[in-house]
């Protein structure tokens, strides 16, 4: 089975990677093993969290940092691709990446991000811009803090209201605490609930300026978070909460759609377990679930992410990256892959696979003509310290479909069908 190009991961990196180049014209599948990084989504974005100005902060980077072998110039300009990229799909973000604005956390504290969901909270300085707040939460839900929240925004001198909702829709989750997740509660708060659920916010709100409660509405699409902002009587700004993300399953199945939609084809709960080189080349893959079939593709992007996902792994030997045996930049030193002091820059976090300036997989010293690594899988940043992680997926990833995109590709891309795991 012959594509143009083959992604292996379905995260927020291969989604977006894929969809552009099927856009594009060409012929694509999607290879990924199941939950991705999007299931702990914050709600932004961040393409480098350490400074004000990011862009300004890329120039300034070392020469292995995804950012530097891209080049300032070209980060700048595919930075200013991605909003428009994602509200083609419907999904809204705000902000720039000229300058960070500031999105309130799950504890009520304030984070540099360069784009936040719409229903987020978030604001252009390092203030909060309402005098007294309604901090709401589902009665029973565990995972959404509202005593910290207050008590942080209260060292402002925000007056705090907090309250629990209480919904007889989610009384039979009420009955296991294990079930009373955030997505279990979206999925019952949902069509008609959603005019009980914003009543219910109302009677909570006299005398408070804004509401801010978790979110745990809009699982499938955006509807739901609309009509809610809508039937509210004040303006309801959301706030992430612990796993799994509502939001960012949202993401996740509505960029997987698309992508289906302009006729990409996604193997949900697959995994690639070996690659054929010929010449140099990567000619094809062999997965998991089909392995009396041979995957070929003019061009393969490996987005498997890091140590998470398990797109590289660390054992007594070394780091390596497990599909192709591609090779990686790690210490040898184990010794030096970490540093006592938890709130350090962790070294491992730099691990990943070698690439040369054109994104292009490195396997024995020399770079593979035809697999491209994107995202966490790429050695030479740290996306916790630097609040860049995501950032370095979506743009890679842009800029690898762009440089395939500019080859022929097939003449009459056409939808393939195999068998796959439906969405929950």
């Amino acid at each position: 089975m012959k594509f143009d190009t083959i992604i292996i991961g379905g995260g927020l990196c291969g989604l977006v990677a894929g969809i552009d180049l099927v856009r594009k014209g060409q012929k694509c599948l999607i290879v990924s093993s199941g939950q991705s990084a999007l299931h702990f989504f914050s709600g932004s974005l961040e393409l480098y969290g350490k400074d004000e100005c990011p862009l300004e902060a890329v120039g300034n980077l070392g020469k292995e940092h995804p950012y530097a072998k891209l080049g300032a110039d070209r980060v700048e300009e595919l930075s200013h691709k991605v909003k428009p990229f994602f509200a083609d799909l419907g999904i809204n973000f705000k902000g720039d990446a000229s300058k960070n604005h500031w999105r309130l956390t799950p504890l009520g504290v304030f984070k540099r991000a360069w784009l936040t969901l719409d229903e987020f909270a978030s604001f252009p300085e390092r203030k909060f811009p309402w005098k007294r707040v309604a901090v709401l939460n589902m009665d029973g839900f565990l995972d959404f803090h509202t005593s910290y929240i207050a008590a942080a925004l209260e060292k402002q001198g925000v007056e705090c209201k907090v309250a629990g909702i209480s919904m007889p829709q989610l009384d039979r989750l009420r009955e296991n605490p294990t079930e009373m997740r955030s997505t279990n509660i979206s999925k019952a708060l949902t069509g008609d609930v959603i005019n009980t659920l914003a009543a219910r916010i109302n009677e909570k709100i006299d005398g408070v300026d804004a509401v801010l409660m978790p979110a745990v509405v809009g699982l499938t699409g955006c509807s739901d978070v609309i009509r809610l902002k809508e039937l509210v009587d004040r303006p309801i700004c959301f706030l992430p909460t612990l796993p799994p993300s509502v939001p960012g399953i949202r993401m996740q199945l509505m960029l997987k759609r698309h992508f289906q939609k302009l006729g990409g084809v996604y193997m949900l709960g697959d995994s690639v377990v070996s690659g054929n080189f010929c010449d140099g080349r990567l000619k094809s893959i062999k997965t998991v679930n089909h392995q009396d079939t041979e995957f070929e593709a003019d061009n393969f992007i490996l987005a498997t992410g890091s140590f998470f996902s398990k797109g590289l792994v660390a054992d007594q030997n070394g780091v390596t990256e497990p599909v192709f045996g591609l090779d990686t930049d790690a210490s040898s030193d184990r010794g030096e892959w970490y540093r006592r002091n938890m709130f350090d820059a962790q070294p491992y976090m730099d691990f990943g696979v070698a690439a040369d300036g054109d994104m292009r997989a490195m396997k024995d010293g020399v770079p593979v003509p035809n697999l491209y690594a994107a995202g966490a899988v790429l050695s030479g940043f740290n996306p916790i310290k630097e609040g860049s992680g995501a950032g370095v997926s979506v743009l890679t990833a842009l800029h690898i479909a762009d440089r395939l995109t500019s080859k022929p590709v097939s003449q009459n891309p056409q939808p393939v069908i195999l068998n796959e795991v439906k969405d929950l």
